[in-house]
């Protein structure tokens, strides 16, 4: 009987052992790791509470939809910022990025259609593309004063952050704007049987840049420099070249977020996601995103994202507050945080620092590893 039993339970452990394998491989192929296995559990867990606790509310599919909807201009951001801190910094303007990309569209769409109403919708993609090139402008002015004249990265994107709010309330006068092209409002408007085209968006974006962190030559040099910053300058890697391609790409990524808002709502302000700052780089560090650099899973930040739309809709199903939601928010941030830094320094660990240089040996002595 106790051999039957061992037996059984052997057969137990390799089976498993196989699934726990699958589940790896299938993370590691999309760009996941250990932040995508947290986020995915994370998210069926918060569903699941939300499904039980307010089953009439939060399972219509109104709202289901609605997380899809909204979802998207707050998952690009944040795969945004991911990409700025595999290098080891941030990007605190990119919330104002979009909300600059989102008044510029709307602005000119209406400038144009005062004179001509069918120009000005025929101009609906060349607005768009306008809209991104504003993003990939602003992530220029960061990635010089990052990359050019030395600026810490916190401390440039704050200050650009303050500028172009600043840019936003003049231009708006602090007023909301109201048009946008058709073709942005049908595309928000438009659905793949029960999914959103916008959402549809945004896994197109996470698929392209998973394939640019991990399939590409950029991608690899952006992790090693955030990784270990004289490693990558050993290798010959131009530091400088990486952080403006990074922040230029940041910023371009956050003038799509802009067209994805005026999208799903056709409005404009310089209030725009006020709330988003603190939000995406909780979603961030949440997918995987190591504050310090080197390591980021854009399925683990699009998990995330997901994760914290289940919570906030399940904190207005459950008629809760903004404000403790917000407090959620800084809580889940904090506490990631410290079990990541306790996982860190468990014994057993490497923790030698990532940025020392390369050992050099002495003629006649070996060392030893």
């Amino acid at each position: 009987m106790n051999r039957t039993n061992t037996s059984e339970t052997v057969a137990l452990r390799q089976v498993n052992d196989q699934v726990d394998g699958w589940v790896r491989r299938a993370l590691q192929r999309t760009g996941g790791g250990r932040g995508a296995g947290r986020m995915a559990i994370a998210l069926l867990v918060a569903f699941a509470f939300f499904a039980i606790a307010e089953p009439g509310v939060f399972l219509s599919p109104i709202n289901l939809q609605n997380l899809m909807v909204a979802s998207p201009e707050i998952g690009v951001i944040s795969i945004a910022i991911m990409l700025a801190m595999l290098t080891g910094g941030i990007d605190l303007s990119l919330v104002s990025i979009a909300s600059l990309s989102a008044i510029t569209i709307s602005t000119a769409f209406t400038a144009i259609s005062t004179t001509d109403p069918g120009l000005a919708e025929a101009m609906g993609i060349p607005l768009a593309l306008l809209g991104v090139a504003v993003g990939a402008l602003c992530g220029l002015v960061n990635a010089i004063l990052i990359s050019v004249v030395g600026i810490t990265p916190i401390l440039a994107t704050l200050g650009t952050m303050q500028i172009f709010n600043g840019i936003a309330i003049v231009w708006t006068g602090g007023t909301t704007l109201y048009g946008a092209p058709a073709v942005l409002t049908t595309f928000g408007r438009t659905a793949i049987g029960p999914v959103p085209l916008l959402f549809v968006a945004l896994l197109f974006v996470a698929a392209v840049i998973a394939l640019l962190v991990n399939r590409t030559s950029l991608g690899r040099r952006i992790q090693l420099l955030g990784a270990n910053p004289v490693a990558a300058t050993y290798s010959g890697f131009r530091s400088g070249r990486i952080l403006i391609s990074t922040y230029l790409l940041g910023g371009s990524l956050a003038g799509l977020a802009g067209v994805l808002f005026l999208a799903r709502n056709p409005t404009a302000s310089a209030d725009y996601g006020a709330s988003y700052v603190l939000l995406v780089i909780v979603i961030a560090v949440l997918g995987g995103t190591r504050h310090t650099g080197g390591f980021a899973s854009v399925a683990g930040v699009l998990l995330a994202t997901l994760t914290l739309q289940v919570v906030s809709s399940g904190f207005t199903a459950l008629r809760l507050s903004s404000y403790e939601y917000a407090i959620a928010q800084g809580a889940i941030l904090i506490g990631v945080m410290v079990l990541d830094a306790v996982e860190w320094r468990r014994p057993g660990r490497n923790r030698r620092p990532l940025t020392q240089a390369p050992r050099t040996e002495t003629p006649g002595r070996t060392e030893q590893q």
